[in-house]
C-alpha cells in the first residue's frame, strides 16, 4: 500500500530511537491516522524522552505529506514495572552478560507489556494495528523480540480483548544496515538527515560527543550496534530500500 491509499488507524511503540523512528515514518506512510505511544518505566536517563518529541515535530515538520496523519501521542507511566526489573537499563549497573546469559540491558518482559499497554490503548482509541521495531536480526538477545513470541501475545490479546489487532513489526528481519536503507526509502535523504541528528539511542543517555552515525558514548551496546549499521550501509553505497 502506499501513501495514496491511507487504511486504518495505526499505534507506533515510540522511544525516539533510531528503530522506532523509521517505524513511525514506515506506519505514517501506510496508515491513515498514526498516533504514538510512549512509556516512563524508570529509565536511567530522560533524553529518550526529549528526543521523541523532537523527532514527532520534525517528522511533522519536514514531511507534509505525513503532518496531516500523525496524530495524538501519549505517555504512559509505569515505574513500578521498572523497579521490578533492576536492569542496566533502570539501575546503574555494567553492561554485561547476566547469569542467564541475557545482556544486563534486558529487561524481561518489556516488549510484551508495552504492547499489552499499547493494545488497551489501541481499544479505546479505535486503533488496529500495533507498531514496533523489534528485530530478530540485529538484536541483542532478548526473547520478547522474537516474531515467535509477538505472535503468541498478539493471539492472546485478540482473545483477551475480543479484538482483531495485527501487531506490525517492519524491522524483524532487517539488519541495522538495512534499517538506514528503510529510512531512505521512505523519506530520502532528509529522513536519514532527521533520525541522524535528532533520535537517541545511546543506553547512557550521552548527547555530547557527535559520530558518524549520530549521538552517543560510542561504547555502550546500542551505540555500537548503531555505528556498525551505519558503518554497513555507507560502505555499501547508502543504497534505498523499497518500503
Amino acid at each position: 500500500m502506499n501513501s495514496s491509499q491511507p487504511a486504518c488507524e495505526a499505534i507506533v511503540l515510540f522511544s525516539g530511537g533510531q528503530d522506532s523512528s523509521v517505524c513511525l515514518a514506515w506506519a505514517l506512510e501506510r496508515y491513515g491516522r498514526v498516533e504514538t505511544v510512549g512509556f516512563d518505566y524508570g529509565q536511567r536517563h530522560s533524553v529518550e524522552m526529549q528526543a521523541r518529541k523532537v523527532v514527532r515535530r520534525a517528522m511533522a515538520e519536514r514531511f507534509p505529506q505525513w503532518a496531516g496523519r500523525l496524530g495524538a501521542d501519549h505517555i504512559l507511566e509505569i515505574r513500578g514495572f521498572g523497579a521490578i526489573a533492576d536492569t542496566a537499563m533502570t539501575a546503574e549497573r555494567a553492561f554485561e552478560l547476566t547469569d542467564k546469559g541475557l545482556p544486563s540491558t534486558y529487561v524481561p518482559g518489556r516488549n510484551l507489556v508495552f504492547l499489552t499497554y499499547a493494545a488497551a490503548l489501541a481499544d479505546r482509541r479505535g486503533a488496529e494495528a500495533l507498531v514496533g521495531g523489534m528485530c530478530e536480526t540485529d538484536f541483542s538477545g532478548y526473547p520478547d523480540c522474537r516474531r515467535e513470541s509477538l505472535d503468541a501475545l498478539e493471539r492472546a490479546l485478540n482473545l483477551g480483548m475480543a479484538q482483531d489487532f495485527r501487531i506490525e513489526t517492519p524491522l524483524m528481519r532487517l539488519t541495522k544496515a538495512q534499517t538506514w536503507a528503510l529510512a531512505k526509502g521512505l523519506g530520502g535523504e532528509a529522513l536519514v538527515s532527521l533520525i541522524l541528528e535528532e533520535s537517541h539511542t545511546c543506553y547512557r543517555g550521552e548527547r555530547g560527543a557527535r559520530h558518524a552515525w549520530g549521538y552517543g558514548c560510542g561504547d555502550c551496546p546500542a551505540c555500537e550496534l548503531r555505528a556498525k549499521g551505519w558503518d554497513g550501509w555507507v560502505e555499501a553505497g547508502r543504497p534505498a530500500l523499497a518500503s
